[in-house]
């Protein structure tokens, strides 16, 4: 008896999940419970293991294709003897085949069914008069980008907007214009897929949604380079490494509590700035497929220890891909740091819908001119300010990294300002 096994839901608000890895291949015998299949959803894998047991008659989900709750993942033929004995399981699964896809059709007024796109883009359709129904998608999964609307027929018979016929197709004329490559020049094609597919598809939309405005300062680090010496004999005691960013972490909800509308998202369907009263901070790190942003929960709880144990963690986790969804979603603001790598300067792209992210450079021993006119060394370092400058202004981000830095500066505030 052939049972087609569908996407099932894997986490609140997910819709839709990338597959990742085939555990089987068709043909395989397999029981009940066991791995079948690797799916990303928000940059976290979700094993999913097999309802039941018996064959892989076929796999309908290629790797890397996305696939929607509810959609066919794979055709398992069981026995004539296990399929009377697990009669009753398939009962409640039949009815919720059909379910997932009214569910996934949800959303689809905000443009035309079924149709791969971002909000932007449907947006953008909406104010063209694009049916976006009718486009051939050029991205990947025939998801219509921001240049596919150039093509779109609809558009040209607008003659009420002159000036936008001749600009529209000026994006999409340019890559149909260009040249195929000669194999020679080729060394490598590298499939934008998975986690890599996850953050360009998170970053286009950040770019195109917000306004980013960056504002820069320099700290200095004398001080905190002094506290963190000699804080980190005591924590490094019982095995966690200690870094500046526990430090870091601490000043910036200092900075949240103080500029509140900084630690907020930005509801675009309401029209809303949502001020969240939680302090939960992303930390930006790199993985072997991409960079991810684990998040540190109730930060304003956490002493530094307990943040440098929980950072660290979270890191070496990171590192080997066995981050939950819950620990990779929900940030409230996050920090984007290089440590040793990181720079003089860099504008972080926002973690959208967050309004705010602090982009933190490496700390550096130059020359200064001190109070008294006298020259001395310090510890230096660059902190940057990227805002969504739809909703924060930028004497708001000025004013909130001038606190950050009033703590970094002088550290022990931040022990006596938690105590």
């Amino acid at each position: 008896m052939a049972f087609e096994f569908r996407l099932p839901d894997i986490g609140e608000g997910v819709a839709e999940g990338e597959v990742v890895q085939w555990l089987v291949k068709e043909g395989d015998a397999i029981r009940e419970d066991q791995p079948l299949v690797s799916v990303l959803t928000d940059k976290a894998n979700v094993e999913i293991p097999s309802p039941k047991t018996g064959r892989i008659a076929k796999i309908h989900a290629a790797v890397g294709v996305k696939v929607k709750v509810g959609g066919l993942l794979v055709t398992i033929e069981t026995a004539p003897g296990g399929a009377s004995a697990s009669a009753a399981p398939p009962a409640p699964v039949a009815p919720a085949a059909p379910q997932p896809p009214v569910a996934v059709a949800a959303p689809a007024p905000a443009g035309a069914a079924g149709v791969q796109a971002s909000p932007f883009v449907r947006r953008l359709a909406a104010e063209r008069g694009i049916d976006l129904g009718k486009i051939r998608g050029s991205g990947p999964g025939g998801r219509i980008t921001e240049a596919d609307l150039g093509t779109s027929p609809s558009q040209t018979p607008s003659p009420a907007s002159p000036t936008s016929p001749p600009a529209a197709p000026a994006p999409s004329a340019a890559p149909t214009a260009r040249a195929p490559l000669d194999a020679a020049e080729v060394r490598e094609r590298i499939p934008i897929r998975g986690v890599r597919r996850v953050i360009a598809e998170h970053m286009s939309e950040a770019t195109h949604r917000a306004a980013h405005f960056t504002y820069v300062e320099e700290v200095n680090a004398s001080e905190l380079v002094i506290v963190r010496d000699r804080m980190a004999k005591h924590v490094e005691k019982d095995g966690v490494r200690l870094s500046y960013l526990p430090f870091i972490v601490k000043a910036v909800v200092a900075g949240l509590k103080a500029h509140p509308r900084l630690n907020a998202t930005v509801d675009d369907a309401r029209e809303e700035l949502v001020v969240r009263a939680k302090y939960h901070i992303g930390i930006a790190a790199a993985a072997p497929d991409g960079l991810i942003v684990p998040v540190v929960r109730d930060s304003d709880t956490k002493s530094v220890g307990q943040l440098a144990q929980i950072i660290q963690s979270l890191a070496e986790r990171g590192r080997s891909g066995k981050l939950t969804r819950a620990e990779l979603t929900g940030s409230t603001f996050t920090i984007s740091s290089l440590g040793a790598l990181g720079g003089v300067l860099a504008t972080p792209i926002l973690n959208y819908p967050e309004v705010g992210i602090l982009g933190v450079h490496k700390i550096q021993r130059r020359p200064v001119y001190r109070a008294d006119g006298s020259i001395g060394p310090a510890d230096l370092m660059n902190l940057s300010l990227s805002l969504d400058h739809r909703v924060v202004d930028g004497v708001d981000g000025a004013q909130f990294v001038a606190t950050v830095r009033q703590y970094l500066e002088d550290p022990h505030q931040l022990f006596a300002e938690m105590a």
